[in-house]
Order: C-alpha cells, then structure tokens, then sequence
C-alpha cells in the first residue's frame, strides 16, 4: 500500500496493485454514506484522480462534483469540472444546475456555451434547458438576461423539448423575472396558451409572476380560474394581499383556505398574522399561534425547522394587538433569534411606551454573539428613548449608529432624534437639527417639530416651519399649534390655506374586534347598522368626561 497523502486520525491509502484496483478504491471512497467526508478529503480524492490520470472516467469525477456542490464549495466543483476534457450530459447538468442557484447565475450559461456545447458527450435535455431558464431568472430584469432567455427559448423550440411542461413552465417564469414591461407578460402568457398541459406549478408560475408585475386584478381571475389549487397557490394569495395592505382580503382568503381543507405553510401563517396585526384580530393571532404550536413536528419535517420568521410574526402580531407580554413570552422561549427577532421586541415596547424595557433588550442583543443591530434596529431604539423622554440615551445611541456600527441615518433616524428633542421641549436644538440634517426633512421630520411646538406652545417656531409643509393633513397640526396658544388669527389663517390648497384632513379610522367580527370606524361615519346606539353611548361618555373636567373640546381641533 502506498500512502495518498490525506491528513488527518485515519488517513486513508491507496492499493499499489493495479491502476483499476485505484481507481475502484477512490470510488467506493466517494460512496462510503458511514464516514461523511469533510472539504479537506474531498480535496485529496480529487489530488489523486488528477494525477492517477481518472479525469476521464466520468462515473467518478460525477460523484465527485456531486459532493463537492453538496458541500457547498462551488468554487471547487468548478475546478474539477474543468479538468474533464469532453463531459458528459449529467455532468454539465450537475454544474449548470449548480451555478442557477448560486449567486452567479450567468456562470451557467458561459458553462453551457464553452464546456457543453462544444462536447461530443453531451447534449441538452430537458434537465438542461430548465436550468438555463432558471438561470436567466435568477439573474433580475435586464436586457441581457431577457435576451439570453430568447435565445434558449429558440433552442428549446428547435430540439423538440417545447412541449415539455416543465420546461415551458420555466420559461414563463424567466420571461416574467427577465421582463421588465407588458411585453415579457404577453410572451410569457402566449407559451402558457400554447401549452397542451398544465400542473399546477404552470398555473402558480402564471399567478407569481403576474404579481410580480404588479398584475393584481390579473392574478386574482388567473387564481379564480385554476383547475387546481395547492397550499403554494394560497400562500401566494394571501401573501400579496397582506404585503398590498389589503388586509382584510388576505384574512377572507386566509380563511377561504382553510374552509377549503389546505393546510397552510408557514409562510401563509406569516402573511396571515402581518394582516392580523394591521387589524388587530388578535382572535385569529391566537389560533394561528396555536396551529403552529401543534403542527410543530409537521413543520420541522417539511421545511427542516420551525421557521424564525413565524415567531417574528407573532411577536409583532401580540404587540400591534396590546398583548405586549405574550410577545415578549415567545421571545423568550425562542431558540433562535435573528436580528429581526430583537429589532421587533425592541419595537414592540417602544410602541407600548416601554422604553426602559426596549433599551434593555438592545443591551442583551449588543452583547449576544452573531447578531448585528441594523438601521431598522435603531430607530426603533430611538422611538423608544423618544416616548420614553431618554433624551441622553437617544443622543449617545444615535453616535453609535453613527460611529460604531457605521450605519448611514436615514431621515428617519433624523425624524426619531427630531420628535425625541421635540417632546422633551429641546426646540431649537430640534430645529438646528431638522435645518443641517442631510436630506430635505418630510412631512414626518416637520409634523414631529411640529408636535413639540404644540405641546410647548412655540407659536412662533411652528411659523416658521409651517411655512416648508407639503400641502398634506400636517396643515392640520399647525392649526392645533395656534389654537393651543388661542391664537385664533393663526387658526383661521391655517384653515384658509388648506381651502386654498384643496387639502381635506384625513378621516380617522379605527378598528374593533367583537365576537370574532371586525369592525371598522370613520370618523363621522353613520352607515354602520348600530351607529344610533353607538353615537348615543359616545354622547354619554363625553358627557361623563365633560363633568369631571376631562373633556377638553375647547383647545383641540377636529
């Protein structure tokens, strides 16, 4: 026996008989399922094959490129892909399929024209095809990309694999990701008319990538129109309703869903509680959290593990409904966090005007190990300092934003340390700020000035920045200014202004949940079927309020 070289507590050696007896033996090397191999012995397999001269032998060289992309060092596969002289189909297969997921794509089509074209041992199949579509998706919107689909679109039609489903569903998919316009949606909609057959993955690559588009009305007749609908169709659906802000739609479908016997995904689940926690149905919130509290295993066997988005979702359902503590309960339990995870309980306490609470977790997250605030992170640090009157804290936390974890603020970092200035009635300081910030201050920025100056009564500050408004409801909260100060000239002049403008202020709107029903408000509203009873327990509180000298109509403008 002669040694091979491999380090390591067994290395492994070579037979020294005959070159068949070598090459058998680094075979079953490659198959040996007991012993998983790491990159370094991977490394040597391919050192001997290499100068035992098995570049040729393709049965090997497949199994090895086959462990190597396993194993995640796609670099490598590349490498030893190069060292065969003429490969075989599978072979190209398995690197082209390789290089579409990854984050160079466009590697699979330079693989395609260099290596596999020019083989005499290979040629394009179906596996091959669908690849090189998938690849040209991967790659975004853009000529190129779009250009490269034509023209496998044109190979495929000229090798006789255009009526295959799976590699026409491919191509609907690469002309809607490649696309940029109605155009990629016309061609993609002509190959799925042309179809003779459809699964249902054609039929969710239509929907997907209409969305995609932002074809909504589109994609909800295609949704109507399926033969067949499965749980990916659904979440689809639902999805894009939640992520639209059409929330109530999302939870109807949601709900149409499960009447309909499909088990949803957690991604379903996830879309499904952002809706919930935009109109507070705390009632759904709960019974998807307990879904997926006993569909755990289920999960964990589908899609490896509990996804941590899922408890993402419901830490921000509990927060956005009141429940606060229940969020902070599955944060706890959580057993594993991402920075999302931390960015919403830090969030969450802000919301609830617990700023001590939410500092004391961004602590615990500074000082844990793998996780990294983020700049979504820190404005909600700096919403909490700003309801919690932190004026030192914000101004310390936002330097190391700034200087430490070298994140550029956005205006709304600005907006967080102007309304956190504001309120603790720091106006000019706020006002310098709002002033030398490096961006034009928005409406937010203004109406946050704007706030401090109505609870300090700066009438004359609120002028000046009166005057920068867009012609929007914050005319509204500089009306509020002058009529905290009784400065009734001023009020006029505001209202005269929005008239000017044709500004209408924005109707208010709240949501309440009664018996598992969700019912929504606008202000002045009398179309719902109770509203006599309603306005009439809305006068007899005002008028309790009124007698015990809470109800303040005189300084507030409606």
């Amino acid at each position: 026996m002669r040694s091979n070289g491999f380090s390591g507590q067994n290395p492994i050696s070579l037979p020294t008989s005959n070159s068949r007896a070598v090459q058998q033996h680094l075979f079953s090397l490659l198959n040996n399922n007991k012993t998983p191999m790491g990159m370094r012995d991977l490394a040597q397999i391919h050192a001997q094959i290499v100068l035992n001269g098995y570049t040729q032998k393709n049965f090997v060289l497949s199994k090895l490129l086959f462990l190597l992309i396993s194993s995640g060092n796609l670099h490598h596969a590349h490498q030893a892909f190069q060292h065969i002289h003429s490969p075989s189909t599978p072979t190209c297969n398995h690197i082209i399929r390789a290089f579409s997921l990854s984050p160079t794509p466009h590697q699979s089509l330079l693989t395609y024209t260099t290596r596999m074209q020019p083989s005499p041992n290979a040629h394009p199949d179906t596996h091959t095809f669908s690849f090189l579509l998938a690849s040209c998706s991967a790659m975004g919107p853009s000529l190129a990309a779009c250009r490269e689909g034509e023209q496998i679109h044109a190979r495929v039609v000229s090798s006789g694999f255009y009526s295959n489903v799976f590699v026409q569903t491919n191509l609907i998919n690469m002309y809607y990701c490649s696309g940029r316009d109605g155009e990629a949606a016309t061609k993609a909609r002509r190959v799925f008319d042309e179809m003779p057959q459809r699964s249902v993955v054609t039929w969710n690559s239509l929907l997907a990538g209409l969305l995609r588009l932002n074809h909504v009305d589109a994609a909800r007749k295609v949704f109507d129109d399926m033969p067949e609908r499965n749980v990916v169709s659904w979440t689809t659906m639902v999805a894009e309703f939640a992520r639209s802000g059409k929330c109530k739609q999302a939870l109807v479908l949601f709900r149409e869903m499960r009447r309909a016997n499909v088990e949803p995904d957690q991604v379903a689940l996830v879309a499904a509680l952002s809706a919930c926690a935009e109109l507070g149905d705390v009632e759904l919130g709960r019974w998807i959290h307990a879904y997926s509290n006993s569909n755990s295993l289920l999960f964990q066997q589908g899609q490896q593990r509990r996804l941590v988005s899922l408890d993402n979702a419901l830490i921000h359902m509990y927060a956005k409904c009141g429940l606060i503590e229940e969020g902070y309960r599955i944060f706890r339990e959580m057993p594993r966090r991402s920075t999302v995870s931390w960015t919403t309980m830090i969030t969450g306490f802000a919301m609830h005007g617990q700023g001590e609470d939410a500092l004391a977790i961004f602590k615990q997250m500074v000082n844990t190990r793998g996780v990294e605030p983020d700049d979504v992170t820190f404005i909600g640090v700096l919403c909490a300092c700003s309801h919690a009157g932190l004026v030192d804290e914000g101004r310390r936390y936002f330097e190391m934003m700034i200087r430490e974890c070298r994140i550029e603020p956005r205006i709304e970092h600005y907006g967080c340390m102007v309304d956190l200035l504001s309120r603790a009635g720091l106006l000019d300081e706020a006002y310098e700020l709002v002033t030398t910030m490096p961006m034009e201050p928005n409406n937010a920025v203004l109406g946050a000035l704007l706030g401090g100056c109505r609870i300090h009564k700066d009438v004359e500050l609120a002028s000046r920045v009166g005057g920068w408004l867009y012609p929007d409801d914050h005319l509204v909260l500089l009306a509020n200014v002058y009529a905290a100060a009784k400065r009734w000239d001023g009020v006029m002049r505001a209202w005269e202004r929005m008239a000017k403008m044709g500004v209408r202020k924005p109707a208010g709107r709240s949501y309440i949940q009664v018996n598992g029903v969700i019912h929504d408000f606008v202000a002045g509203d009398e179309t719902h079927q109770e509203a006599a009873d309603i306005y009439e327990i809305v006068r007899e509180v005002m008028t309790q309020a009124d007698s015990l000298g809470e109800y303040m109509s005189d300084d507030s403008i409606e």
